[in-house]
Parts: structure tokens; sequence; C-alpha cells
């Protein structure tokens, strides 16, 4: 018995797992023919690229709190805490797409041939 698999797609993968935003960004970046980092047949480029931007709101928040409490007039306190919630909402983002990729995963091991 041959076994083909389809290429993923990462936008309709993200619909089902309740993530619509991610899917309509990386729809508009593969509808503007490539232009993102994002490749289309890509499933590790494009979450790859959405980890590396998690981790770059991430610093973002946290240099922000740093210059806050050093007092940095250029700083407001309420750009670093909108820049905290964007640091956290992406972060848990991330974990809840791992959390559904671990589950797909565990229910195809467990499935029957």
């Amino acid at each position: 018995m041959d076994l083909k698999l389809k290429p993923f797609d990462f936008a309709q993968a993200a619909t089902r797992a309740g993530m619509a935003d991610v899917a309509q960004r990386v729809q508009a970046k593969t509808a503007l023919g490539q232009t993102g980092s994002v490749d289309k047949s890509s499933f590790q480029t494009a979450f790859s690229s959405a980890l590396q931007s998690v981790s770059k709101a991430q610093d973002q928040a946290t240099t922000m709190q740093r210059e806050v409490q050093f007092d940095n007039p250029t700083v407001s306190l309420e750009e670093t805490m909108i820049a905290m919630q964007k640091a956290q909402l992406g972060f848990q983002s991330v974990v809840q797409a791992r959390n559904k990729l671990v589950q797909a995963y565990t229910d195809i091991m467990n499935m029957q041939v």
C-alpha cells in the first residue's frame, strides 16, 4: 500500500486550530507573491517565522521594561504595558499551536493501520 501525503496548508491548519488571524496573515503573504519570508510549501519556514516574531516581541517588551525601570522619559508605561501584553498573547498563541500539533501527532500515532 502506497501512502502519499498532500502538501501541508498552514493557513487551513491555523483556521482549524482556532487561529483565524494567523491564517489570514499567512494567506495575505502567500497571495502577494511570496514577498514575505513564508514559503507556501514549507510549514517549518512558516512556524519558524512565527516563533521569531514572538521572540522579537518578547525582547522588545523586556527592553521597554528595563527602560521604564531606569526612568527613561522617552518610553511610557502605557507603551510598555501594551508591548508586554502583545508578547504574552503571542507566546500563548505559540503554546496553543504547539499543543494542537502535539495532539494531532498523538492522534496520528494512535491510529490503527
